[in-house]
């Protein structure tokens, strides 16, 4: 079955259970995970005659070089771990949500005796609610906004505070940290929250109603007008939702797929109004049918779904259809239905998923066809127009910031296939024309450090200095005498000209190329990042010189108190313990700061 012996004893020695198997490469690494109800089968099934193995089958197993299984009492308890597994492994060969580790929740604290409300991206058993997941965390952040302009929620993390704050001031917030409200009174409240959350609008509308007319009879004129606003606020909400079945909770899934990858829409029916709806993109599905790929969603979305309806509608049945079914009753402790409707109005909705679905993939596609022009695309055709021989892969690019030669500093941006590469980055301090504005010695001086005092690892395809035919020249002197051979160029300040090195004419990008757009971005960054250091130094001399007149406070000290608050203002508004707690600082030199900067100068 297979040239490696411990692999061929472990394939021997299989159990006739059901479990999950972890296939591994050579690395170690886990690249495909599975779950059977007898592993001997399944797992030995891959390694006999390949002749009806699809491609991806006959890839992964080429690169097996050890394997892994783990027993479990039943298939369902099989699929729950297989499940798992794919979320924490994220293997090359199994299809999985992309990104699903970074989608953000809402998470709504009823562990706390009064409750916030606030995004995360971590799930924990904390005994807190999480709604989501949110594939747009926009419209996530839109709901937060929304729910805190509804709902006076707290959002501070500690309530051990003198006073409230200026949230109970614009009445955002009932101030249970002054003791305001009562634990009833704001429990109700964030009852409203997690029903508003799980769709539910039409019964907040009605406890928010209730409440109201309690309060009226109660001669609580004040809260009653206040929930009047939430019920109005509420009342529109709700009618942006369209009435789509007679009644009850249902998800929709629709599904679909072309050469990009695979995409499934959900769309969310609560209480009979569709209240929202979300896309995913799936990846590794290429070679799965779609009962396979849409199977995989429902366990991985299902298993981290903070609500699971009572009923599913799905265009067709799923792999594992009767399995996934027992496994969702289990996650919801209670009845739920995978439902195939063939008419009707649940028909016409399945229909409006896949619609929005293919919708989603072709959007996706023409995003990403996009990007590559911007990017890989831009350095293709940036190279065809320099006529160099290879596409730019690397290119760095040098500028110079200084003020009438005062702070003079230089930056180092790089881009690796189109797009910046931060880690790279690099900026100088320069030295050698220090109060003298020299651009040509300054360019010298970078490239200098660069090229030559520097570890050459990582050369780069493509040099360019921001500037015209001197900047150019300057550099060429330095980067030739080191005897380095790749392509430098100088970038005019005006129109964007690009000059080679021994040619008098400029190269002239066309006016709407991607090629141009890519170095204008590649020379805005290095403008940024020079711009951003010559600034901070310039704040920083401007701090040393105000300190210059504060008994007490030597050069050691005005650089401990730069380095401790990093900037005037942050140093402005320290009280004093706060400015005693700088290294070096004692305490009647931090009394003589606070109060140099609180004294107020004194008239002739």
């Amino acid at each position: 079955m297979t040239d490696n012996l411990e692999l061929s004893e472990k394939l021997s020695a299989l159990p006739d259970r059901p479990g999950v198997y972890l296939m591994k490469d050579a690395q170690g690494k886990i690249i495909y995970v599975g779950k059977a109800i007898n592993l001997k089968n399944r797992v030995r099934s891959y390694f006999q005659s390949s002749r009806n193995h699809s491609p991806k089958v006959k890839s992964m197993v080429s690169r097996i070089a050890d394997l892994e299984t783990v027993i479990t009492a039943s298939e369902i308890e099989a699929l729950i771990l297989e499940c798992n597994l794919i979320k924490k492994h994220h293997p090359r060969y199994n299809i999985s949500l992309r990104d699903d580790k970074s989608f953000p929740y809402i998470k709504v604290t009823v562990n706390e005796e009064f409750p916030r409300l606030f995004p995360t991206r971590r799930v924990q058993k904390d005994g807190a609610r999480y709604f989501g997941p949110y594939t747009d965390s926009g419209a996530m952040h839109e709901t937060i906004r929304l729910l805190r302009r509804l709902f006076p929620i707290r959002t501070c993390r500690s309530m051990d505070v003198p006073r409230p704050c200026l949230q109970f001031h614009i009445k955002r917030c009932q101030a249970p940290c002054a003791g305001l409200v009562d634990m009833a009174t704001y429990g109700e409240m964030i009852h409203s929250v997690c029903l508003f959350l799980e769709g539910r609008s039409d019964a907040v509308a009605r406890n928010l109603r209730i409440q109201m007319e309690q309060a009226a009879d109660d001669l609580q004129f004040e809260k009653a007008a206040l929930l009047r606003d939430q019920l109005a606020a509420v009342d529109k909400v709700t009618e942006k939702q369209n009435i789509v079945t007679g009644s009850g909770d249902h998800d929709v899934l629709g599904l679909a797929r072309s050469a990009f990858g695979a995409c499934v829409q959900v769309l969310f029916i609560r209480a009979g109004k569709m209240v929202g709806q979300e896309r995913f993109l799936l990846s590794g599905s290429e070679q799965e049918d779609d009962a396979a790929v849409l199977g995989a969603f429902v366990q991985q979305y299902y298993s981290q779904a903070s609500f699971i309806p009572r009923e599913i509608l799905l265009p067709f049945p799923l792999a594992d259809h009767e399995l996934i079914s027992g496994w969702l009753n289990e996650q919801k402790e209670g009845k739920v239905e995978l439902a195939i409707p063939k008419r009707g109005t649940k028909k016409d909705l399945l229909a409006m998923a896949a619609g929005n679905a293919a919708e989603a993939l072709s959007a996706q596609e023409a995003k990403a066809e996009s990007q590559e022009a911007k990017t890989t695309g831009a350095v293709a055709e940036l190279g065809r127009y320099l006529g160099f021989g290879r596409d730019p892969v690397r290119i760095e690019c040098f500028d110079i910031s200084h003020i009438q030669g005062a702070e003079t500093v230089a930056s180092m941006v790089v881009f690796e296939h189109g797009e910046a590469k931060k880690s790279d980055y690099r900026r100088f301090k320069l030295r050698t024309v220090e109060g003298k504005p020299d651009d040509f010695r300054s360019m010298q001086e970078v490239v200098s450090r660069r090229y030559i005092d520097s570890d050459l690892a990582g050369l780069p395809d493509l040099v360019i200095i921001d500037g015209g035919k001197g900047q150019l020249n300057a550099s060429l002197a330095i980067i030739r005498g080191a005897g380095l051979t790749m392509p430098v160029v100088g970038l005019a300040k005006e129109f964007e000209h690009i000059f080679r090195e021994g040619e008098s004419d400029p190269v002239i990008l066309p006016r709407h190329s991607q090629a141009l757009y890519l170095v204008q971005r590649v020379r805005d960054e290095a403008h940024r990042f020079a711009i951003t250091y010559h600034r901070k130094l310039r704040a920083k001399r401007n701090m040393v010189s105000v300190l210059d007149h504060v008994a007490g406070i030597g050069p050691k000290r005005r650089k401990a108190l730069w380095d401790h608050f990093s900037s005037l203002a942050k140093m402005k508004a320290a009280t004093v313990e706060e400015l005693a707690q700088t290294p070096g600082m004692t305490l009647p030199a931090a009394e003589a700061v606070y109060r140099f900067f609180r004294e107020k100068p004194t008239r002739g």
